[in-house]
């Protein structure tokens, strides 16, 4: 079946097909589950392991389990996936990480929460994503990325095993899937314990296993087409930039699973906003200074591109094969939006009583 659809329709229409597939299901269940880093890192600066600490830990191990689980079965192989099999920065990924933590406190959102928020009429986001979208292919292709380049060649570490944390731990996928399962039980387990609403923590479940299905459908596609198909799952920033550049700069966009991906993810979440009644517009107000949204916005921007993806394509499908950098580069994005979060309270409390 699908070497007919590549056969009909061309390889690239095909993974954008598979990218609209996984948007729609990552986009409703992370607009219905309020996936969020943000929030979850905001709960657990204030010691409260809350609800939204709760989503994203069940989205994260849901993820691990699905992928890990398919490696061990044999219906996934990642090793020539670029996160594991190319040079990696660890100076990108801790710079990167602590700039996009600080980035996401700012402006209120990471890169995938920007645009499923966009899809629900908040004009907050929309401005705040095209801004992030922007500094992130300036640091990719413009006039920021000798500067990026220059950060990220201050530590490399070369692909294949010493990327691998799997390798380096000498644990298999087998074990690693039995250990994601008995984190996700344990989530789900704190869900319930908050008071998570059971269909909020369903959807969480499908926020990682949109990850999962993001490396099946490119690993098959690149398995059945007789041209090299990079193997890949859900990330923003990159198919963001590249969307947008290809729509002001050129007649015809080149077909991929990025170009399917981002409206995909809008679309699942306007339409499960439109079918839960949350759809509404929301705009810069006193409480919502414009400037901090924006220069949140260019520090993800520049962050995720240094570090090697946003809080999802690193945090969840980078982490979900055990990427190293992907690894430290989600646990500084922790870091950094924690410390930015408490500095933040600090500078609020002096202002309230001085």
């Amino acid at each position: 079946m699908l070497e007919g659809l590549i056969d009909r329709f061309g390889d690239g229409a095909v993974l954008m097909m598979a990218g609209a597939l996984v948007g729609l299901i990552f986009g409703a269940a992370a607009q219905h589950s309020r996936f969020c880093l943000r929030a979850a890192s905001i709960e657990v600066a204030t010691g409260g392991f809350g609800p939204r600490l709760s989503i994203w830990l069940i989205a994260f191990s849901a993820g691990v389990m699905v992928v890990q689980g398919m490696i061990a079965f044999g219906l996934l192989d990642v090793s020539e996936a670029r996160p594991l099999a190319a040079t990696g920065s660890m100076s990108g990924a801790i710079i990167g990480g602590l700039m996009f933590g600080t980035g996401m406190i700012l402006a209120r959102g990471c890169a995938s929460r920007l645009l499923v928020l966009s899809a629900t009429g908040n004009l907050r986001a929309i401005v705040t994503g095209l801004v992030l979208t922007l500094v992130a292919q300036s640091a990719l292709r413009g006039v920021l990325a000798p500067v990026r380049e220059a950060l990220g060649a201050l530590w490399l570490v070369p692909g294949g095993e010493a990327r691998n944390i799997l390798s380096h731990l000498g644990m298999g996928p087998g074990l690693a899937a039995a250990i994601a399962g008995l984190v996700l039980l344990a989530a789900l387990w704190l869900a319930h314990m908050r008071g998570v609403r059971a269909s909020h923590a369903i959807a969480g479940v499908f926020v990682g296993l949109a990850v999962g299905f993001g490396w099946l459908a490119t690993y098959m596609i690149a398995q059945t087409s007789f041209e090299v198909v990079a193997i890949s799952s859900i990330t923003f920033t990159g198919p963001s930039a590249d969307t947008l550049m290809g729509l002001v700069n050129s007649t015809s966009l080149p077909l991929g699973f990025g170009v399917g991906l981002v409206p995909g993810v809008f679309v699942g979440a306007a339409g499960m906003a439109i079918a839960t009644r949350e759809w509404k517009i929301e705009r810069f107000g006193p409480d919502t200074p414009m400037e901090r949204y924006l220069v949140g916005a260019a520090l993800m921007g520049f962050g995720s591109m240094l570090a090697g993806g946003c809080a999802v394509g690193a945090g969840m499908s980078g982490g979900a094969i055990f990427a190293l950098t992907a690894w430290v580069a989600v646990f500084c994005m922790w870091i950094g939006a924690i410390a930015t979060h408490l500095v933040m309270g600090r500078g609020a409390v002096r202002v309230v009583t001085t």
